[in-house]
């Protein structure tokens, strides 16, 4: 069937047929297509709207062409895009009663319509996925409750923590990413179908019929934000984006935490390689392949709102545009997830490493301050000073934490304040004990083994309560 050949005296030129052609990445809404076409023609028919003789040789063509695939249809850029494709197929094999199934729709709620369809499966499947990333995760913080590590600000040492708390903290992203796709979900699952061109139909049509033939849970209610409306779109590549921001960090701080001066993981060969002039190298190659590919779905989202930001309301051409730049975010997005997950379960975790850098570099400070607090009855600020101090007197005299002892804090405060503190030893020394501090952040969130565990429950209850 030849579109133009009623309004229009000439025929594009191959050149520009290719050029406003959506074929390429139409078929990514090829089932999406099948299936709308067959809701609506249903509908049709339970209307009174088609004959159901018409309708159900309609129908009949569509199961054909749903089971014999895309490559049953005659893709040639001439045809403009995968619906007239499709309807080009029923056509060959009913004739012009195929027309029929164009009855009270237009190509601009269909292709709205299917990109639902198809966006939200795509959705689902990420979701999957990032469940068993989640359960992955919890899996291995199970098994480092008590393998200590630094954790870090400014990329400087800071405070004891342990693997399985670090661990968590990308669970707690991940959660939150599986979140912000499940809004997006929600805010898509309303379907266009029955917008028509911009403004419905007369003809008595049942939107509520559509919608629910197709899976969504409810009609959009007005049609031309119905055939305009992409912001659903721009909201899901925004999630994605910042999905791929925490497989980002994540693939950052591997390759790190893998070099000399960390030493704090040993990446798995299988996500590793090596220089082609320097045979000792094994290289993070994977990691900082996760970390360069993620960064296109910031481009693709700033690609997206730069399309939609400016158009008038209905239906513009434009939008078309969009839709490759959609397909090239979930595509990249996918399999960064399942590589960036694989890496991290088959990363070996160094714990004598961890637990010689937890004991490094005066990482116990902030405790030996709040021990001040508690036993000395002084000020933070007082004990951040005196602490302060310590560590840098302890610095120019090449001593370790473990060399601090009460007469030492004692005389930094008697400079300092005029008076000793007075703390016992044996207090001193605890508070400089890694393993004791952790087990002392027993507050929501911390890193003492007993919080850590009841994340791990509330993360499987999460991942148990989502999973379908």
């Amino acid at each position: 069937m030849n579109l133009r050949s009623g309004r229009l005296k000439g025929q594009m030129s191959g050149e520009v047929a290719d050029f406003t052609s959506s074929l390429q990445f139409d078929v990514r809404i090829f089932q999406a297509d099948v299936q709308c076409n067959q809701a609506h023609t249903t509908m049709l028919m339970e209307q009174g709207i088609i004959s159901r003789q018409i309708g159900e040789r309609i129908l009949s063509a569509l199961a054909e062409l749903e089971k014999e695939g895309i490559d049953a249809l005659d893709l040639n850029p001439a045809v403009e895009d995968i619906h007239m494709a499709v309807e080009n197929y029923v056509t060959s094999k009913i004739g012009s009663d195929a027309g029929f199934m164009h009855t009270a729709k237009s190509r601009n709620d269909q292709v709205a319509t299917d990109l639902r369809i198809a966006l939200k499966e795509e959705i689902q499947e990420i979701q999957r996925e990032l469940l068993i990333f989640i359960d992955t995760i919890v899996e291995m913080a199970q098994e480092h409750l008590d393998t200590l590590m630094v954790g870090y600000t400014h990329l400087q040492h800071a405070q004891p923590t342990t693997f399985a708390h670090h661990l968590l903290s990308y669970a707690q992203a991940l959660k939150r990413d599986y979140g912000r796709l499940q809004d997006a979900y929600q805010r898509m699952d309303l379907c266009p179908l029955g917008s028509a061109a911009l403004t419905t139909t007369s003809f008595p049509i049942n939107r509520n019929r559509t919608a629910e033939l197709l899976g969504f849970s409810g009609p959009m209610e007005n049609s031309i934000d119905g055939v305009s409306s992409r912001d659903f779109i721009a909201e899901t590549v925004f999630a994605l984006t910042l999905l791929g921001t925490t497989l980002s960090k994540i693939s950052e701080e591997l390759i790190i935490w893998s070099t000399y001066e960390f030493r704090m993981v040993e990446l798995a060969d299988e996500f590793s390689s090596t220089s082609s002039i320097m045979p000792q190298k094994k290289n993070p190659d994977v990691a900082e392949i996760v970390r360069g590919k993620t960064a296109v779905l910031n481009g693709e989202l700033v690609t997206i709102l730069t399309i939609i930001k400016s158009l008038p309301q209905s239906y513009n051409r434009d939008l078309q545009e969009v839709t490759p730049h959609l397909w090239k975010a979930t595509d990249t997005l996918s399999a960064a997830l399942k590589i960036t997950r694989e890496m991290l379960a088959s990363a070996e975790f160094k714990s004598e490493r961890g637990a010689e850098l937890a004991r490094a570099n005066f990482s116990a400070a902030t405790e030996l301050a709040d021990l001040m607090v508690r036993e000395g009855n002084l000020p933070f600020r007082t004990a951040h000073q005196i602490v302060g101090r310590s560590v840098s007197i302890a610095l120019d005299k090449g001593m370790k934490a473990e060399d601090i002892d009460a007469q030492f804090l004692d005389e930094i405060s008697k400079e300092l304040t005029g008076e000793t503190l007075g703390i016992d030893e044996s207090i001193v020394k605890k508070a400089l004990d890694p393993h004791e501090i952790i087990r002392s952040r027993n507050v929501i969130g911390g890193p003492a083994p007993s919080q850590v565990k009841e994340v791990i429950v509330n993360l499987k209850k999460f991942i148990q309560e989502n999973h379908s």
